[in-house]
């Protein structure tokens, strides 16, 4: 295995300059599913209980595990679509620490070679 070579080096601390720059643009981070649903409503006679396209909704629910435990709840509107980004921005976040640590274990070896 060859070891990484000095320019190596230099672009794995420019790939994570790169990375640390684009963090802050990042504000709310959340993790989880956001689900859109069309629901019944559990009554014989409604609509719902014998035609799929009258069911009621769109209901929003939000799914993310809480102290290890998945946890699911119901959201308005409004808060779905700032969940989304939420969402978005944590999966986003979740690649870039990703390349840190890869670009991280590049400088490393670079300094000390793994031993056999």
């Amino acid at each position: 295995m060859a070891l990484p070579s000095k320019r190596t080096v230099a672009q794995a601390r420019a790939r994570i300059e790169r990375i640390r720059a684009a963090l802050p643009a990042f504000d709310l981070v959340c993790s989880g599913t956001l689900v859109r649903r069309m629901m019944t409503c559990g009554k014989p006679n409604c609509r719902c209980a014998s035609d799929p396209d009258a069911r009621h909704g769109p209901y929003w629910q939000w799914g993310h595990m809480r102290l290890g435990k998945p946890t699911h709840r119901h959201v308005s509107e409004q808060q779905a679509l700032v969940l989304r980004q939420a969402i978005d921005n944590y999966r986003q976040i979740k690649k870039l620490l990703k390349a840190w640590e890869e670009n991280t274990e590049r400088i490393i070896d670079a300094l000390q070679p793994p031993q056999p």
